[in-house]
């Protein structure tokens, strides 16, 4: 059963069509990175994912249910949506960390409005709030931030800052766990922090999508690779066929461009 299964998904912004009916699946456990070009769709792709953006057309399944059909006129109202989204996290290019906030208020902001939603949140309040902490505690301990909890943004170096932000994604426990140019942002001597922590959650087994321009990183990390062209998949495989021996024209030629750049 796949945990995730993305079907022929279509994004226009205006006249400029982003997405002309990309589709894949994963397995539980698994690590796609998506290569390509800028402009060539990735970031679109994990915002109609994500429900960040709302894809024109296609289809998106979660453990094999649906939890969005574009087909379907009825409009999702924003618990739905809100729900819907919980199976993700997102780990973006800027870190979007909340300044006034210190780094384990950062991280159990959201887990903490989430369970007040919870029915038995008045009753348990004391217990549930405290295991969020405790799950706080020792995900930023994984990330190498149990010194930092009560830093703020603003005292915090860029890799610092990114780490904060996969454990903020990570707290909300997704399913799969999303990366947009998580190292775009980074001066490169603070990359191979972000390169690390991602390789020890795959380590640990956690699915993830990774758009990442770090080609060797990409190849060591990965199970599969995805690369897309002009809002299309143009060769998917694993990273022995799509980076050491690609079929593709553009595969060939983005990757002879990238690795003249590295």
């Amino acid at each position: 059963m796949s945990i995730l299964k993305v079907e022929n998904i279509y994004k226009k912004f205006g006249k400029n069509e982003v997405l002309k009916g990309v589709g894949f699946e994963m397995e539980e456990g698994e690590v796609v990175s998506i290569l390509g070009s800028s402009g060539s769709g990735k970031t679109t792709l994990l915002r109609c994912i994500n429900f960040l953006e709302k894809a024109d057309d296609g289809k998106i399944y979660v453990d094999d249910n649906i939890i969005f059909d574009a087909s379907d006129k009825s409009k999702m109202t924003a618990a739905q949506i809100r729900k819907s989204q919980l199976n993700f996290g997102m780990v973006f290019q800027s870190f979007n960390l909340f300044p006034q906030y210190n780094v384990f208020e950062n991280v159990t902001l959201a887990p903490k409005l989430l369970a007040k939603e919870n029915p038995d949140y008045k009753t348990h309040k004391k217990e549930i709030i405290a295991e969020i902490e405790a799950t706080a505690k020792e995900i930023l301990a994984r990330v190498g931030l149990s010194d930092k909890l009560d830093s703020y943004p603003c005292q915090l170096s860029g890799g610092q800052q990114q780490r904060v932000s996969i454990a903020r994604a990570l707290a909300l426990k997704p399913k799969i766990l999303f990366f947009d140019e998580p190292t775009s942002a980074l001066d490169p001597e603070l990359t191979g922090e972000i390169l690390k922590v991602i390789r020890s959650l795959a380590e640990q087994h956690i699915t993830m999508v990774i758009v990442t321009h770090e080609i060797g990183f990409a190849k060591n990390v990965s199970d599969r690779i995805i690369f897309m062209d002009s809002g299309i998949i143009a060769e998917e495989g694993t990273p022995a066929e799509v980076i050491d021996n690609p079929k593709n024209e553009r595969t060939k030629a983005f990757l002879n461009l990238v690795g003249q750049k590295e």
